[in-house]
Order: structure tokens, then sequence, then C-alpha cells
């Protein structure tokens, strides 16, 4: 046959599994779209109760709290960090509103003056990390264990009753639009405004940078001290936001919430992609590591699984994360 047949004939197309591949090399969030797309699937044949509009609104309203502390988290590991106090400060911060409400403090005022005081925590975490030169993990361990030391010299382990709150301030956590708890709206702006700025404002930019090569960063005239401050009382302060909105939705405060709450969120950072190296992550695979481990937890209690079992699988998942992100590092590194 010629060369000019050759070329006259068709060439075949890429495989359909070639293409599919490729795709998902390109958007490598499809992986986990498709994990929870899965399990989604399956417990939908085992629960007849699991695509009911109940369970999928308990699901997304915890969701969307969570999921605030997971951004936070994975700017945190962007930058190269980490924080273990942010259950203990979202449960400070709700305990502070709590009580400022009590005194007579308008409920708003109350919870932006909480706020803050959370992210002045983070500035001291960020104090001693840039200017001591401790490192992440003892500070925000430290930090971890005063808060919630805090939260219980303040109520003395008396949870507190909010009912007298305010219609319009309890809509911030119980208030629907068309059905649609507001709290999934404040989430998914929460969201969009993080994904915009962390691809075109400086100083997230700057977060990624820092986190990817400390020493070129400051070589190319950026203050990652600051930088690193930034993303500390961003982080303590995304916390503090949601323990006002658990306050708004349970209508209370007590010193054992957020409890664990450091280990969700920095096991669905690194399933969506952040690591634990820095300078690596996503908003929107923050979005889909949180609904991961929700639609996790969701199918466990929907199985009747023990919560004893609960707390065993949450901490395989976390395990297998980190061994994922260590292979997948230290394959980069050999490349």
């Amino acid at each position: 046959m010629s060369n000019l047949d050759n070329n006259l004939k068709p060439k075949p197309n890429k495989s359909f599994i070639s293409t599919i591949g490729s795709a998902f090399n390109n958007f490598p969030e499809a992986n986990l779209i498709f994990i929870i797309a899965v399990i989604w699937i399956v417990v939908s044949f085992l629960s007849p109760h699991w695509n009911t509009r109940a369970n999928i609104t308990t699901i997304l309203g915890s969701f969307s709290i969570e999921g605030i502390v997971v951004i936070a988290m994975t700017i945190m590991l962007i930058v190269g960090g980490f924080d273990l106090s942010v259950g203990s400060v979202m449960a400070l911060t709700m305990i502070i509103a709590g009580r400022l409400f009590q005194a007579g403090m308008n409920p708003w005022i109350a919870s932006i003056l909480a706020v803050i005081a959370a992210g002045c925590i983070g500035s001291i975490i960020g104090f001693f990390v840039t200017k001591v030169g401790l490192n992440y993990l003892i500070t925000t361990l430290a930090f971890m264990v005063v808060a919630r030391g805090a939260c219980f010299v303040i109520t003395r382990g008396t949870p507190i009753s909010l009912y007298a709150l305010p219609d319009n301030f309890k809509f911030l956590g119980q208030g629907r639009i068309y059905g649609i708890p507001f709290v999934i709206f404040l989430f998914f702006g929460i969201v969009i405004f993080a994904y915009i700025m962390l691809r075109r404002s400086t100083i997230l930019r700057k977060v990624i940078y820092t986190g990817s090569n400390e020493k070129a960063a400051i070589f190319s005239g950026i203050n990652t001290n600051l930088v690193k401050v930034t993303v500390c009382i961003l982080t303590s302060a995304l916390a503090g936001v949601a323990g006002i909105l658990y306050m708004a939705r349970f209508a209370g405060a007590t010193a054992q919430y957020g409890t664990g709450l450091e280990i969700m969120a920095i096991s669905a950072a690194i399933i969506g992609g952040a690591s634990l190296s820095g300078g690596k992550g996503t908003i929107l695979g923050a979005v889909l590591g949180v609904a991961f481990l929700q639609v996790v937890t969701g199918a466990m209690v929907m199985l009747n699984v023990s919560v004893y079992w609960q707390d065993f699988i949450r901490g395989l998942i976390l395990l297998t994360a980190v061994t994922l992100d260590h292979l997948r590092q230290r394959r980069q590194n050999l490349i």
C-alpha cells in the first residue's frame, strides 16, 4: 500500500477509556466526584431513607457549616501549616457571644466581637509561629487546650441556653429560602469569594508562593511572616464564624462543641488535594473533601453503624489520606 493510501486511511480514534483517563488527569477532582457518586448510589440501594429531602437537607446543613472551617484549613495547609485549635476556637467563639448576649448585648454585636476575639487568637498563634519560632503543631495544640479550657472556665461545664435569641438572628442557622437552608447559600457565597481571592488577589496568591517555596518567596520580596500571620487570623476567624452559625442553628452553646473538628477539617482538606508539605490545594477540592466525609458519615448513620466504629473509620480515612499524600510527594520528588 502506498504512502498516499496510508495518509488517506482514517486514523483510529482514541479509546473511550483513554479519553476518560486523560480527562481525570486534567481534572483530578473528578476522581473524588466519582467516588462520592458511587457511595451515594450504593447507599441509595441499601437505605430507602437516603434520598429523602430531610436527609439531604441534614447532610447539606452540616456540610455547609463545617465546610467553612475546611476552606480555612485548606488555605492554612497551602501556606505550609495546619491548625489543631479550630474546634476549640469555634466553641469559645460561641460561648463568648452567648455570654455577651446573656449580659444584654445585641446578638449581632456580640457575635462580631466574638469573631474578632477568634481572629486575635489567630494573630497570637501567628506571632508564636513567626516571631518565637515554634512550629504549627506545638503552637496550635497548645491553643487547642487553652481555648477548650477557657470554654469550661466560662461555662463551668454547663450548656448555655440561648432560646431568647431573636428570630432574625436564628435565621442564620435555621432560616430557609425556597425550602433550602440559608446557611447553604452563605457557605457557597464564601466558597465563591475564597475561590476568586485565591485566584485573583495578591495576598492569597502570596499564600501559594510562600507554601511552595518560602525561601524563593522571600527573595522575591514577599513578607512571608505577614502572609503566615494573615492566614492564621483568617483560619481562626472563619472557625469563629462557623461557631456563630452553630449557635444560631441550635440556639445554644456548650464547651464540647467542635471536638474533633480539627481532624475532620485536615482530613477533608487533604482528601481534596491539599498537601501537608504546603503549596497545593484548591477551594473546589476542599468542598469535595468535606462533601466526601459528610456523605460517608451520613451513610454510616443511615446504615446504623455503631458510633464507636464511626470514629475508627474516620481515623482510617485520615491515615489513608495522609499516606497517599506522602506517597504522592515522594513520587514527585523522584521525578
